[in-house]
């Protein structure tokens, strides 16, 4: 399993924003992200298919619990590489292009 450096710096990001709105939640939005990573690294849950056009990239996503984000991934033979922790309704298909370069 691979994250890109930009889906990093997304979750980053995403966690200062909810630690500044509540001490703790942060915390747990890396807690549920780092649990999601896991699941998906395991292949204990197959990846769902991205609804309209996002889907035309191959990628994939898997929901988070309790926080409007995807963890966005694209499965190669050889690996899985997460291209995006994406909020649901931010910069819709921002992404994109990040799955074109990673096939």
């Amino acid at each position: 399993m691979r994250v890109l450096a930009e889906a990093s710096q997304e979750a980053i990001e995403a966690a200062a924003w909810y630690e500044h709105e509540q001490p703790g939640l942060g915390s747990e939005f890396f807690a549920t992200l780092d649990a999601v990573i896991d699941i998906i690294e395991e292949n204990l849950v197959p990846l769902s298919p991205l609804p309209k056009a996002a889907g035309i990239t191959g990628a994939k996503r898997l929901i988070l619990d309790r926080f409007p984000y995807d963890v966005i991934a694209i499965e190669l033979p050889e690996e899985i590489v997460v291209i995006a922790a994406a909020h649901h309704s931010r910069k819709q298909g921002y992404w994109w292009e990040r799955s074109r370069h990673k096939k």
